[in-house]
């Protein structure tokens, strides 16, 4: 049924036209004071239409609400007021749409935007402000109730000097008069009857130049027709996000640019780094050093980041180079095993009697861990070495590192024999790893033990770290000063018995042969008594013994001296905390033949608590110069594999033709 409606600037309303937009109005009834004297109303709104200004029927046929008021422009200038536009009270936080992205983004949104059209009530538009005509387009009262687009388009803002008839006056109209409490956003024009998405396409000619009569301010900015008018940039600076990388071109804006992302939706997806909170790096923790304090280095939450299981996989290896000035071609094996799908996090590696170029060996290990591992600290005692490599994200939890040494020779001045430590604390746990050389000697068991006995008393260790457990230590004992220790080196037990009576128990299975050789190891039998490795343990032994082999050949001393082949290379473990250290590989190296010795490795899973940032910090401090060098090594093989793999495809060619 028809109703009465009226829009500002004009004194009634048409009966036979109907209501725009669903605004209607109960028959013989009047909007709340709004149907007054033209001229009043006009003064209380200085945004409205003049007469030769607002279109006749015959301009804007589809509009039945559009009937020409008569208004002089004298009273209109006269009775009209300054209007000072407000800035919008939520700008948008997504960054305007250039052209090309917005075609991009119609491609992939297309049917989001129609069904969003279809809840406001009205059907998508076949067009878009690139699809106009360059003409100056007809002017409609339709109601602001429909959102002129997808982007909120903030408050226009009339130019100044500009006479009646800037687009502010479209929405003029019944729903403006409603009630002024209607929000800003929805007091500006509205493109006729319709809500335009994004263009269909890119446009065939630039945008034609638009006019300050044709289109506000905010509509330039909000739709980057004028990239370069002054209020275009200033619209951008408005909400300050962070940059990222998935905001390139073509590409639709990331999570972290929405105003409901979270720490857990914002993290990057081209990166594995979480991003940070202002707000969590202004915090500072005054409890110092403890285990509570928020933000924490060495705190459980890094902790959690990096190892939600607590625990960390490290790999202990000893090898007795004999002096060989010669290195193996390649040390895959020692530290890359194939039974490993996974790298470890950290590597320790003792020599005894190493190669006379200690700095080529630890090159080596730095060329075959690659550009991940750096390493943390290496130390020496005569021929002695000990290398401890870590992951490069992993140096800023490391305390600084402590070495001791121990000789056990009666000259102390030939260190052929003797022990080295190296003590660190990672996280809140704390690590001593001890390489040594014992006496030789099929029958001198009782001065190895002597030899063991002077480690643990001599080396000084921990000095500037403190123990994390002090109450549980013994200053007889460095052993039970650290949370989890690892002893490993060349301790020289063999196995008792004649050669023959070993080589008939090596000619058996592999399965049957190990036990029964261990029986006759003589650091098991000395373990069971206690008298050597207390508290220690050793993982099961599934390997053939790792001494003493003619060099580059697998058979055991065929040399005058006949030599019993035995264990001497062994690997121990001891935790302070029951079940700390949990043993998951334990095996030699039969591919490595530079040496009368087998290299023999461990490969350990070790839990880890957190630490208190109240102790001498690393601060990321590693090999630096030795790390380049690696890496250059690597890059100089890697060309020098691609050359020959070219030369062999050549001669391959010319060999078929």
């Amino acid at each position: 049924m028809p109703s009465k409606s009226a829009c500002l600037g004009r004194s009634e309303a048409s009966p036979q036209q109907p209501a725009a937009h669903g605004h209607l109005q109960p028959e013989g009834t009047m909007l709340k004071g709004h149907l007054l004297d033209t001229d009043k109303d006009l003064a209380l709104c200085p945004g409205s239409l003049s007469t030769d200004h607002c279109p006749s029927p015959e301009k804007s046929p589809g509009d039945p609400l559009n009937i020409p008021v008569k208004v002089s422009n004298e009273d209109l200038q006269a009775k009209a007021k300054p209007f000072t536009p407000k800035p919008p009270t939520r700008p948008r936080l997504e960054r305007a749409l250039s052209l090309d992205e917005k075609g991009w983004r119609r491609r992939r949104f297309q049917a989001s935007h129609e069904d969003l059209a279809t809840q406001n009530g009205a059907s998508p538009s076949r067009g878009s402000l690139q699809d106009e005509a360059p003409g100056p387009p007809a002017h409609t009262c339709s109601p602001p109730c429909l959102s002129t687009s997808l982007q909120e388009i903030p408050t226009s803002r009339r130019a100044p000097g500009s006479a009646g008839g800037s687009p502010s006056s479209w929405g003029n109209c019944i729903s403006g008069m409603v009630g002024a409490s209607l929000d800003p956003l929805h007091r500006d024009g509205a493109w006729a009857r319709s809500t335009p998405r994004l263009a269909s396409g890119l446009p065939a000619r630039p945008p034609p130049a638009m006019d300050w009569n044709v289109t506000s301010d905010s509509l330039r900015t909000a739709n980057k027709v004028d990239a370069g008018h002054a209020e275009y940039k200033l619209r951008l600076q408005t909400r300050l996000s962070r940059a990222h990388s998935n905001l390139g071109p073509g590409r639709p804006p990331s999570a972290l640019a929405c105003d409901d992302a979270s720490l857990r939706s914002a993290k990057s997806s081209s990166s594995l780094l979480a991003p940070l909170r202002a707000q969590d790096v202004r915090g500072r923790s005054y409890l110092e050093g403890s285990l509570l304090a928020s933000g924490a280095l060495m705190g459980a939450d890094e902790l959690a980041r990096y190892f939600p299981d607590r625990s960390v996989a490290v790999l202990v290896a000893t090898w007795n180079m004999q002096g060989q000035k010669e290195l193996p071609p390649n040390l895959d094996e020692l530290l890359l095993p194939a039974e490993a799908d996974y790298a470890q996090d950290l590597y320790v590696i003792g020599v005894q009697e190493g190669c006379s170029d200690r700095r080529e060996w630890e090159t080596r290990l730095q060329e075959t861990l690659g550009p991940h591992y750096v390493m943390l600290y290496s130390a020496a005692h005569g021929a002695l070495y000990v290398s401890v490599l870590l992951r490069r994200d992993l140096i800023w939890f490391c305390s600084e590192v402590e070495s001791s040494t121990v000789t056990t020779r009666i000259v102390s001045q030939i260190k052929t024999k003797g022990a080295l430590g190296v003590g660190f604390t990672f996280f809140g746990t704390s690590f001593l790893f001890i390489t040594s050389h014992f006496t030789s000697g099929d029958g001198k068991v009782s001065e190895r033990l002597l030899d063991y006995g002077k480690t643990i008393q001599g080396l000084a260790l921990p000095r500037n770290v403190p123990d994390t457990c002090p109450y549980r230590s013994d200053p007889a004992d460095v052993t039970t000063r650290f949370d989890g220790v690892f002893w490993f080196g060349d301790f020289n037990f063999r196995l008792s018995g004649e050669r023959v009576a070993v080589e008939a128990i090596l000619k058996q299975d592999l399965g049957a042969s190990v036990p029964a050789l261990l029986q006759l190891d003589q650091l098991t039998r000395e373990m069971k008594k206690g008298s050597i490795f207390k508290g220690f343990r050793e993982p099961d032994i599934h390997f053939l013994p790792s001494y003493k082999f003619d060099i580059g050949k697998d058979s055991y001393d065929t040399t005058s001296k006949q030599r019993t082949p035995s264990y001497t290379d062994r690997v121990m473990y001891r935790s302070r905390h029951k079940d700390d250290i949990c043993p998951l590989k334990y095996s030699s190296c039969p591919g490595i033949r530079t040496s009368d010795h087998r290299p023999v490795y461990g490969l350990f899973r070790v839990k880890v608590r957190p630490g208190r940032d109240n102790i001498p910090l690393a601060a990321g401090k590693f090999d630096r110069e030795l790390y380049l060098v690696g890496l250059k090594r690597r890059i100089s093989k890697e060309i020098q594999r691609q050359q020959a793999l070219k030369t062999q495809r050549s001669s391959a060619i010319c060999a078929v033709s």
